[in-house]
């Protein structure tokens, strides 16, 4: 028998009609049986319709989740492959952030080390200007001092003593 002759609708098993035979079935129970037979079959058809229908929109379901599953997984890669891109590039930065705050801080430390000897270098010039200014101011007084004392002298030694000599000696801070 080929599978053609099992593809039965409840129809065909209530249309049936068998041949009369003179010792055959009760007609009543054969009617009968058709018409479960046929409601069996309608059953199974509607069962097999809804697990199909079932089944397919389980299929598609199924074809749902994995085409959101494979976007998930494809962001997911895209959201590791730009987190390992952003930690490269601030690395990157970083590391060009520090040689430039190396770079800063050593030319901030070599003007730092100019200005100490430019300071250093004044500090030199005032000390010798003012150990020089102070000689020669030494000799300015040391002159005074003998041009006074000369002065006195010359003063002591004239005649007309009594005036010049008190008017040097006030101005050399002498009293008599």
């Amino acid at each position: 028998m080929s599978d053609d002759a099992f593809q039965l609708t409840p129809q065909d098993v209530r249309t049936h009609d068998f041949a009369r035979a003179v010792r055959g079935y009760d007609r009543a129970q054969v009617d009968d049986f058709k018409q479960r037979l046929a409601e069996e079959i309608d059953r199974l058809i509607r069962a097999r319709i809804q697990a199909e229908e079932r089944l397919k929109s389980a299929q598609d379901q199924l074809r749902a989740y994995r085409e959101r599953e494979r976007a998930l997984n494809e962001a997911l890669v895209a959201a590791q492959q730009l987190r390992a891109d952003t930690k490269t590039q601030a690395e990157a930065e970083a590391a060009i952030v520090l040689r430039e705050a190396h770079a800063e801080g050593a030319k901030a430390v070599d003007r730092a080390k100019l200005e100490e000897q430019l300071v250093r270098e004044r500090t030199d010039d005032a000390i010798r200007q003012f150990n020089a200014y102070v000689a020669s101011f030494r000799l300015l007084l040391e002159r005074q001092l003998a041009e006074v004392e000369g002065l006195q002298a010359a003063a002591r030694a004239t005649p007309n003593r009594s005036v010049a000599v008190s008017e040097i000696e006030v101005g050399a801070g002498e009293t008599r």
